[in-house]
Formats: C-alpha cells, sequence, structure tokens
C-alpha cells in the first residue's frame, strides 16, 4: 500500500454492521510512500498514526490547478 499527503484512507469494517472510516492523509512518514500515516479521521477530527490492514484502500488524488481528479488503484 502507497500513499501521499492528500489522498484519502478508507476502512471498511470487518463485522457486520461495522461503519466505513475514511481520513485524510496529513503526512507519509517514510519516502516510498509506505505506511505509518497520519491520519485526520472524517468522523471526529482526530489525527492518528495508522499502520493500515487488509480491510484498507487508498483513494489517490491527482492535484493540479485546474482540477481535482481521484484515481482509485
Amino acid at each position: 500500500m502507497f500513499a501521499a499527503a492528500g489522498d484519502r484512507l478508507i476502512v471498511h469494517g470487518n463485522r457486520v454492521g461495522q461503519t466505513i472510516r475514511d481520513g485524510e492523509v496529513l503526512e507519509v512518514r517514510r519516502a516510498d510512500g509506505a505506511p505509518p500515516y497520519l491520519v485526520r479521521w472524517s468522523d471526529t477530527g482526530r489525527e492518528a498514526l495508522v499502520f493500515p490492514g487488509p480491510d484498507a484502500e487508498i483513494h489517490h488524488f491527482e492535484h493540479s490547478t485546474s482540477a481535482l481528479r481521484c484515481v482509485q488503484v
């Protein structure tokens, strides 16, 4: 898993009825884009250092001056 600042981390629930969490990747601690990531969760606004598991995915964003485009990998 690889991310960059500004990407979205989505964590799917691993039990029935568990909600999906998402947050913005604020900082990537390793130069190669691998975890851990500093994430601001959208549901609480809190920041946490996250080591995503197999139930997580990254939504990558290409940043340009004209538009913001989501690229899911």
